[in-house]
């Protein structure tokens, strides 16, 4: 390594969290103020996970057609203009007059094609400048950022809205955008130095990606296993109140506590994978015993009772957290690392098309599955399945890698 090398390392990592921080800040900013903006709005609070739904569809399409822009005009130009398309969708959520619905939609999908990209420009960069022997860990506290964003918006965003309204906090965050895009310009030079102004945009672009993930069945697995872990994650993130309060019959607030302690655990254990693929077993046998972690703890999860002492459900609320939440930079150094070279950002993009995609359908499978039986434990079964399918199926790779 040059001796810039190190502080280049470090200038992308600070650079890549801070905006993953600010997106992940805005992302869940509606959900965190809902009852309030519900009101304000005349909807129901339940129309905000449609909110919600329509983010994530929004960084879908953002995370499938972003190879080619970040091919032209370089990562963090493309994190910038990011930004403030989740600025501007945020700022226009609090500036709309109430039962502006389709205004809402368009505000809600526009944040999430600003959301979308993220990852896969942040990849392009991080592959470039992180050490082989950093990778998963790098990575990994790079994604320490979307729950770090989310925790802001829960610990910062009611205290504001208590003092300038919820219309207020929203025009505050877009503030904060706009302030990200600018502290963000100094390290553009430094860390865009492979994008070709030349290149054009074109249908080639979009869907050349997704087929070269479609063709290799590394990149294939590892997609497939981001679409089951994110199912999970989001099914987690978003039902573990509702079963806690209604089936074990704990309090609201005991209850968010326990989702505290399943994010903060996140936090810990994206850092803690990162390190134990780095330094011990890999990336692929750390994503095995991730799966199987997590199996098991969706399987513990739907067999709790009331009558489980409080401190054994937040042990497991923890380990639950640090697999099913855990996971993501193991899986993106992994993925950019198998990407052909030059190519990380576009095909973490095209990953991220498929990744979204559980985020979208899981949550909606949970609450189906909640409707249909009755209750919330077959479909904290049904997570554990689809968590140690995953497993099983990197665990085969391992197993035809050794053989061969």
């Amino acid at each position: 390594m040059t001796g810039t090398a190190p502080r280049t390392a470090l200038v992308a990592l600070i650079a890549t969290l801070a905006i993953q921080i600010f997106t992940s800040l805005t992302s869940s900013a509606p959900a965190v103020l809902a009852p309030a903006l519900a009101g304000d709005l005349g909807i129901t609070p339940k129309w905000i996970g449609v909110f919600v739904g329509l983010i994530y569809s929004g960084a879908m399409l953002g995370s499938l057609v972003c190879g080619g822009f970040i091919a032209k005009y370089g990562a963090i130009r493309v994190s910038q203009a990011c930004v403030l398309f989740c600025a501007t969708g945020i700022a226009c959520v609090g500036l709309l007059p109430a039962a502006a619905v389709p205004l809402l939609v368009a505000a809600a999908f526009t944040m999430g094609v600003g959301y979308g990209p993220i990852t896969a420009a942040s990849s392009e960069i991080l592959i470039r400048t992180t050490p082989r022997e950093r990778m998963s860990l790098t990575f990994s506290i790079k994604q320490t950022g979307v729950p770090a964003g989310a925790a802001l918006a829960g610990a910062l965003l009611p205290g504001l809205a208590l003092l300038v309204g919820w219309r207020g906090a929203f025009v505050a965050i877009a503030i904060v955008g706009i302030a990200v895009v600018i502290a963000s310009e100094p390290t553009r030079k430094a860390l865009d130095r492979r994008h070709d102004p030349d290149a054009s945009f074109s249908l080639a672009s979009v869907f050349g990606p997704l087929r070269m993930v479609w063709k290799s069945p590394p990149l294939l697995e590892l997609s497939l296993v981001g679409f089951a872990f994110s199912s999970v994650q989001v099914s987690l993130t978003s039902f573990l109140v509702i079963y806690l309060t209604d089936v074990l019959h704990w309090s609201l607030i005991a209850a968010g506590l326990a989702l505290t302690v399943a994010t903060v655990s996140a936090v810990i254990g994206r850092i803690v994978w990162g390190v134990i693929a780095d330094r011990w077993l890999g990336p692929l046998r750390a994503l095995v015993l991730i799966g199987a972690l997590a199996a098991g703890s969706g399987i513990a999860m739907a067999f709790a009772a009331p009558a489980w002492p409080v401190w054994l459900v937040l042990a497991l609320a923890a380990l639950y957290g640090a697999t099913a939440i855990g996971w993501n930079g193991v899986q993106l150094a992994e993925l950019a690392r198998r990407s052909p070279a030059g190519q990380a950002g576009a095909v973490t993009g095209a990953s991220g098309f498929v990744t979204f995609g559980g985020v979208v359908g899981g949550p909606l499978l949970f609450a189906g599955l909640a409707g249909l039986t009755g209750g919330y434990r077959t479909s904290f079964l049904v997570c554990a399945a689809v968590s140690g399918v995953a497993a099983i199926v990197l665990l085969r790779r391992q197993t035809r890698r050794a053989m061969s």
